[in-house]
């Protein structure tokens, strides 16, 4: 280890926190948001949900057991920095091949350590996510508050054309039988014919739209038993219609729902033709095609323990989630499935409610075949709760083709 560096961290409202240099050496600039996961950290770092934000973590020490290269959610981090009270800088566990800092280092995230975390957590849940900036090099702090104030919202940017994959792909890995091999690392069983264990055989034929899609959602879809293909977000109605699927995914992702027309217009153009199920920032465009609203919260939903209630059976389902966004139903969320929302496609139910803050959790189509969730029922990291919702997406497309 190095030499210890000063780096401080200054948001736009003219706040600033010092610590220490965390990652690679530079500056940066992001919209300041906390996850109150208490672990998980490489799949939050590897999320491109978080394309254009710095996550503060609220649990005080991460990297306790270090990175490896199988928790990963995408081919590279993609937030805009890393903020912790303490980065452990000797990981114990038998799978880990780096530590915290050495990762970010190798990626280059500019990141910070040392801060009071809670008191960073506080200021945002009272006074909203805000833009930042860390620094290494300028440690003057009226310079880098003036950093911040001029830094761009995430607000109208097309963050999802930084992410989305270059061109169509076949996805056919499942979450299979880990397995340890002989080099120590840990990856999924081979079943017959090269394809991985654990994966049902393939019965409907998903195209999966990529805004910023996680590896998990994928090998989610597989387990499901769908042969799946990734189409870029530009992806036209007409050039998915061509694939010939039988029902068509849309993926989480990252900022302003508003700021990807491109896709409100392709999901517009295929409601009712094909089914529709949408997870995260697929949700809030599909809220948008259908004529709904979205609207930014005030700290955005960042975690893994965040309570919702499914309105159908009553039960709560502790989600991870992802989000600084949210879709505006009717008068209110908790006005349920007694009033459909309307719309030009017809009655639109809440399905999923927020018990935090009451935000639109879900939501389906009564007379078409859609619906959406605003939470991650694949989790990694977090719980497993509302997984049954991608056994919905199978029962959608076997009544499409009964």
């Amino acid at each position: 280890m190095g030499a210890v560096k000063p780096a401080i961290l200054a948001l736009a409202d003219g706040t600033v926190f010092t610590g220490t240099a965390l990652g690679a050496f530079g500056e940066t600039a992001g919209e300041v948001v906390f996850n109150t996961a208490l672990s998980g950290y490489q799949e939050i770092l590897t999320d491109p949900s978080y394309r254009g934000q710095m996550v503060t973590m609220t649990y005080p020490h991460i990297g306790n057991y270090g990175v490896n290269p199988e928790d990963i959610e995408s081919t590279q981090p993609w937030l805009a920095g890393f903020i912790v009270k303490e980065a452990c800088p000797y990981p114990s566990n038998w799978r880990s091949r780096q530590s915290l800092d050495d990762y970010l280092r190798s990626h280059g995230i500019v990141g910070i350590q040392g801060i009071d975390t809670r008191a960073l957590t506080t200021h945002l849940r009272d006074h909203g996510s805000q833009q930042g900036v860390i620094s290494h090099v300028d440690l003057d702090p009226k310079r880098v508050v003036r950093k911040a104030k001029d830094a761009p919202s995430i607000i109208g940017r097309d963050l999802v054309k930084e992410v989305t994959c270059a061109e169509t792909y076949k996805w056919t890995e499942s979450s299979g039988v880990w397995a340890v091999t002989s080099e120590g690392t840990v990856k999924p069983s081979v079943g017959a014919g090269g394809a991985p264990a654990g994966g049902a055989p393939s019965r409907f034929r998903v195209v999966a739209f990529d805004f910023g899609i996680k590896y998990n959602i994928l090998r989610r879809l597989v387990d499901e038993g769908y042969d799946v293909t990734v189409v870029p977000a530009s992806t036209t109605a007409d050039d998915t219609l061509a694939l010939n699927p039988d029902g068509v995914f849309l993926s989480n992702g990252p900022g302003d729902p508003e700021a990807v027309p491109y896709a409100i217009d392709a999901v517009r153009a295929l409601l009712g033709k094909k089914p529709l199920f949408g997870i995260c920032l697929g949700h809030q465009i599909m809220g948008l095609a259908l004529g709904l609203q979205t609207y930014k919260l005030k700290f955005g939903h960042h975690g893994a323990n965040h309570p919702v209630m499914d309105l159908d059976t009553k039960k709560v389902e502790i989600t991870s989630q992802n989000h600084n966004f949210a879709v505006r139903g009717g008068a209110s969320a908790a006005a349920s499935q007694a009033a459909p929302w309307t719309t030009s496609y017809g009655p639109v139910q809440l399905t999923h409610r927020s018990l935090n803050d009451d935000a639109v959790e879900g939501m389906r189509c009564l007379d078409l075949p859609a619906y959406s969730v605003q939470y991650h029922p694949e989790a990694s990291p977090g719980p497993h709760d509302a997984g049954y919702l991608f056994h919905r997406f199978t029962d959608l497309m076997a009544k499409g083709m009964s």
